[in-house]
């Protein structure tokens, strides 16, 4: 953590001027408290997002996020630390989070998976289950960010599975006030660059004057 904030920022800086949202990931939850108040002070961050539905992680990250007491319980102990706007990342348990104090809802998280070495027999990854992300769970990631947009107060950050501009405005539509792309990332690491783009043409085939005007437009 302490060469994050002391040397990988720094390496960051010097390729990107814009601030970042730091994603902070724990096995209790004193790790992610203490991570945050870390954070605090990093000028380059400007916001903290919550991993607690990480499948990735033996004893980590999903198992805060499937029980809402403890989820609950990890939101407000972090909030009460948190100087910076709190994005909490995870799938289902959302009334809770929003009620504990959470700025922002982030979702989804990629889902479990498993794929199996047929010379062995053996699942091919450590921890036998893991993270399963890319266009195959965008629809199943348009439906939960619809659903949860419409149940709180609070803004919806969509992401699974986005690769294109146009899945981008399906999000916006479905609910989400702004929209991250990931594993589309590691197939082409301009994709990002090129969405934004594409935006402006096919806001136009639409006759979109402003992404601000089609958030939450699916009812």
């Amino acid at each position: 953590m302490d060469k994050v904030v002391t040397e990988e920022m720094e390496k960051l800086s010097q390729v990107y001027d814009d601030l970042v949202i730091a994603n902070v990931g724990g096995h209790s939850v004193s790790d992610y408290v203490e991570t945050v108040k870390k954070f605090n002070d990093c000028d380059k961050v400007f916001a903290i997002e919550l991993n607690i539905s990480c499948p990735n992680v033996k004893g980590g990250g999903m198992a805060f996020g499937t029980n809402k007491d403890v989820a609950y319980n990890l939101v407000k102990a972090v909030k009460e630390v948190c100087k910076k706007p709190l994005i909490v990342k995870l799938s289902p348990n959302v009334t809770d989070i929003e009620r504990a104090g959470a700025d922002a809802i982030s979702l989804i998280n990629t889902m479990l998976g498993m794929r199996i070495n047929l010379k062995t027999g053996a699942p091919i990854i450590s921890i036998k289950k893991g993270g399963y992300s890319g266009p195959g769970i965008f629809p199943v990631a348009l439906r939960m960010v619809y659903e949860v947009s419409n149940s709180v107060n609070i803004p919806v950050i969509g992401m699974g599975g986005v690769s294109n501009a146009y899945e981008v405005l399906e999000m916006m539509y479905a609910g989400a006030s702004l929209v991250m792309i990931g594993a589309a990332n590691l197939v082409d690491p301009y994709v990002c660059e090129k969405i934004i783009n594409d935006l402006p043409k096919v806001m136009k085939e639409y006759n979109i004057e402003k992404l601000q005007d089609i958030i939450g437009r699916t009812k």
